[in-house]
């Protein structure tokens, strides 16, 4: 058993972590207070590949490896939380559904512009104001067929990258049967007629990715906008989040060790009852456990990205990694607050971002008790 990284994987890893240093990082606080997405960054993104982590070379993609791509979405993690939150909706989510789903056509048509950033970033429009974790039962906006291809109508609600997308991958009933087989994916322009885009939503955290609710107004797309099969939207989706949860995990792993890092750093420097504070039990203990589970949950996420790059099943590791990880990252960040006391709670030092930030990943791509559905059922053989 190997565990280490190749030399081209170091290299990758270390390059993206100084981009993030340089570019992302020192603007993290703005961006945050602001509630402002950088597009200024997204052209320096393109250009290291970071917009097409989820892209074939021959589209315009990063070419990189599954496990690749978690390493820059923890560095972006560690950087700025809210910009790797919609990088990773774009890579994982948009252009991950495209890729797997879209037909040749498809795919020269839309991919290029994601990958370029020349079109913005893309967003998976799935979660609807009475459909979250039930995808298969509740979904409303129903894509009806027409003479000219598909009329889309209903609403959506929560989706990252909303006002900066060029286009949509939209779940949608297509067929009057209420099962969850009558779902289907349908690629709607965001500058299509009847497309309103609502105000941004007022976040506690992850204010850096803009999230907004969309209305589909009898919205007339082409027939050729049908993403893969018809009738089955429901499996596609739940395929594309099995990779969006590997994204999740590695995000959390960056905003823990960010977290982490300053809470050393802090212990290091703080004098508390004549000698600094790491030299106490308390907070070494913090610091232990800490590092602990955040290696643990490394190596959960690490895993379930190889074996996503080796085409083999990997949908209860991605909900481990995803729900281990999460869960790490806002216990980890809740403990720097704690040993930082009250600067820990003022936005002066960044560990509090970190835990508003970190409060979204136990419910973003499927809630900790939705991961845990899905590994019980692996476990007791219910799927």
């Amino acid at each position: 058993m190997d565990f280490s990284l190749n030399d081209e994987q170091r290299l990758w890893q270390q390059t993206v972590h100084d981009f993030c240093e340089k570019e992302i990082r020192p603007h993290a606080a703005e961006l945050d207070a602001e509630a402002r997405f950088r597009q200024e960054a997204i052209p320096a993104m393109a250009a290291l590949g970071l917009l097409a982590l989820n892209i074939e070379d021959s589209y315009g993609g990063a070419g990189v490896d599954a496990l690749s791509a978690a390493l820059a979405l923890e560095e972006l993690g560690w950087a700025c939380a809210g910009t790797a939150l919609s990088v990773a909706a774009h890579n994982g989510l948009c252009c991950a559904s495209i890729s797997a789903f879209g037909s040749e056509d498809q795919k020269r048509h839309w991919l290029p512009g994601l990958a370029s950033g020349e079109d913005g970033l893309g967003a998976l429009a799935l979660t609807e104001p009475g459909a979250g974790s039930d995808l298969g039962g509740g979904i409303a906006t129903r894509a009806t067929p027409d003479s000219a291809g598909w009329v889309v109508s209903g609403s959506k609600a929560w989706i990252t990258n909303a006002s900066l997308a060029p286009l949509f991958v939209v779940l949608c009933r297509t067929d009057v049967d209420q099962s969850s087989y009558a779902l289907s994916m349908v690629v709607v322009p965001a500058d299509a007629e009847g497309v309103h885009i609502h105000p941004p939503e007022k976040k506690m955290g992850m204010r850096a990715s803009p999230t907004h609710a969309i209305a589909f107004d009898h919205v007339r797309v082409p027939a050729d906008n049908l993403l893969g099969v018809q009738g089955k939207g429901l499996r596609q989706t739940l395929q594309i989040l099995d990779g969006g949860r590997v994204g999740i995990g590695a995000l959390s792993l960056g905003v823990a060790r960010a977290a982490l890092e300053a809470a050393i750093r802090y212990a290091g420097e703080r004098q508390t009852f004549g000698r600094p504070l790491n030299r106490h039990q308390a907070v070494q203990f913090m610091l232990a456990d800490a590092e602990t589970r955040l290696e643990a949950s490394r190596w959960l996420v690490y895993r379930s990205a190889w074996l996503k790059e080796q085409g083999l099943p990997y949908t209860r590791e991605a909900a481990m990694a995803k729900l281990t990880a999460s869960e790490m990252a806002e216990s980890v960040c809740r403990d720097a607050i704690q040993i930082l006391g009250g600067y820990g709670y003022s936005s002066e030092y960044p560990v509090e971002r970190f835990y508003r930030d970190a409060r979204l990943l136990t419910i973003g791509e499927g809630t900790s008790e939705v991961q845990r559905m899905v590994i019980a059922k692996r476990l007791l053989g219910l799927e």
